[in-house]
């Protein structure tokens, strides 16, 4: 089975009116099954530097009529480039991001800024020999390592479908 959305998320314990952001956006896939979980009186922020993907999103999401989605074209790799206040954030989303990323620590330092006291991070990349992922993955190992470092604290790891992994981290 490829990655799910749905099932990643319910590790995640996302529930309604909670604020979540969605870091490298990319398909939208994780942002509007998020949109769905926090109903009405939550919010997803969609953040990405395509503003092409972005704007999909916005389509796909007001198609399905989900009027909780913010889409955001900022950079999460720097900190305050997401352009978002400071602990504005239930759960943050990186799903896909990682093996993408030139500053790894600032990425985590801006999910940490990003997110409230206990909140929680869903890490979803590639595993390791996929023939559909990169040649060059982010480990799970390195990503667990990377947010122990920026202070997070593993609750799980799990096999997030034949060709990814995911961990879901604690503030």
């Amino acid at each position: 089975m490829f990655s799910d959305p749905s099932v990643n998320l319910s590790k995640l314990g996302i529930s309604h009116g909670m604020k979540v952001v969605d870091l490298g956006a990319g398909s939208g896939f994780y942002t509007l099954e998020a949109a769905r979980l926090v109903g009405p009186g939550g919010r997803i922020y969609a953040i990405d530097v395509q503003k092409e993907i972005l704007e999909r999103i916005r389509t796909t999401g007001a198609s399905q009529n989900l009027r909780n989605i913010e889409v955001i074209w900022a950079n999460a790799e720097k900190i305050g480039g997401t352009k978002l206040r400071e602990g504005i954030a239930d759960r943050v989303i990186a799903s896909n991001v990682l093996f993408q990323i030139e500053k790894p620590e600032e990425f985590a330092l801006e999910i940490k800024r990003l997110l409230k006291p206990n909140g929680k991070i869903l890490v979803i990349d590639w595993t390791a020999g996929s023939p559909l992922g990169p040649k060059i993955v982010f480990s799970a190992e390195k990503a667990q390592m990377l947010f122990e470092k920026a202070g997070f604290k593993v609750d799980q790891s799990f096999m997030a479908g034949d060709h990814h992994y995911g961990l879901v981290l604690t503030k």
